[in-house]
C-alpha cells in the first residue's frame, strides 16, 4: 500500500468522514478531520478545502485522499452522520469557513 491509500484507510476505519445533517430543511455540509485539521468536502462535486487538493489540482491530480476517503467510506457506510437543527446552520457555516 502506498501513503494515501493508509491514510485513506486510517480516515475510513476511524469514521472520521462527517455527514452533518441539519433539520428540518435537510441540509448537508460534508467534513473530514484529516491530519491538518477539518476540511469541507463536496464528495459529489469534487471539492476539498485542504491544501493538497489545491496544489495536487495544479499538478494536475483531480482528487485528494480526503474525497478518496469519503468514496469509499460512503461504499463502505462508515460514516459518521451528526444531526443538527436549521437554527444552528449559520453558526456551523461560521466556525467551518473560520478554519480555513
Amino acid at each position: 500500500m502506498n501513503k494515501d491509500s493508509d491514510r485513506v484507510e486510517a480516515i475510513v476505519s476511524e469514521k472520521r468522514i462527517k455527514l452533518h445533517i441539519f433539520e428540518p430543511s435537510q441540509r448537508k455540509i460534508w467534513t473530514v478531520v484529516g491530519k491538518g485539521g477539518e476540511y469541507w468536502i463536496d464528495p459529489e462535486g469534487g471539492y476539498c478545502s485542504c491544501p493538497g487538493f489545491y496544489f495536487g489540482k495544479l499538478n494536475g491530480k483531480d482528487v485528494c485522499y480526503h474525497l478518496e476517503s469519503a468514496e469509499l467510506a460512503q461504499r463502505e457506510n462508515k460514516i459518521e452522520k451528526i444531526i443538527f437543527s436549521d437554527e444552528e446552520f449559520s453558526d456551523f457555516l461560521s466556525g467551518l469557513l473560520s478554519d480555513l
